[in-house]
């Protein structure tokens, strides 16, 4: 079966703009199923549009900005 966005429901969703990268931390539940965590990374590109990349690697900044808001997404689930 393949993915419907009609059943993906966002139960939580926050952003962190970190300079030229931004990194949402969501909860979603699809198709009424267990409410799972995702994190992504948009980079800033040259022509001031946001385009996504993998999360890879984060630095102790983005980490320290980041880990109060899983705190909020954990409350969710």
């Amino acid at each position: 079966m393949p993915y419907d966005q009609a059943l993906d429901q966002e139960i939580f969703k926050e952003t962190k703009e970190l300079g030229e990268t931004r990194i949402t931390i969501g909860v979603f539940s699809y198709n009424g199923g267990e409410k799972k965590l995702q994190i992504t990374r948009e980079n800033l590109t040259q022509d001031s549009g946001w385009r996504f990349t993998k999360l890879g690697r984060m630095n102790k900044g983005e980490v320290r900005e980041i880990v109060p808001v899983m705190m909020k997404a954990v409350e969710n689930m």
